[in-house]
């Protein structure tokens, strides 16, 4: 129900947009979120935003860097990823709560989320 697309491989300074489409059933109402795991470690939080994207709150490791975004017409959620560096090579995985109309700072655990997707490769070289 939640497909990612957009990742690559790219080089260090460089930027991505991160796509991730709803199929089947609509999250308009929902808080969204990006997530990714980096090999050997768990799954950190990245990016929240509200269910009207008003609202939104990053990992202080990517604040100044990444832009969350929503367009609830198309029913897809983004991630601009800018600045680029070797670190933040992981999987990218976008990610739905359950309808809330909740400030986005409440939605930084994975716990919280209902609907995943099945990630998207992003790999910055040196």
């Amino acid at each position: 129900q939640l497909l990612e697309s957009g990742g690559g491989l790219v080089q260090a300074g460089g930027s991505l947009r991160l796509s991730c489409a709803a199929s089947g059933r609509t999250f308009s109402a929902s808080p969204m979120g990006w997530f990714r795991q980096a090999p050997g470690k768990e799954r950190e939080f990245v990016a929240a935003i509200s269910w009207s994207g008003g609202d939104t709150h990053y990992a202080d490791s990517v604040k100044g860097r990444f832009t969350i975004s929503r367009d609830n017409a198309k029913n897809t959620m983004y991630l601009q990823i800018d600045s680029l560096k070797p670190e933040d090579t992981a999987v990218y995985y976008c990610a739905a709560a359950p309808t809330s109309r909740s400030a986005a700072y409440r939605y930084t655990e994975h716990a919280l989320y209902k609907y995943w997707g099945q990630g998207t490769q992003v790999t910055v070289s040196s």
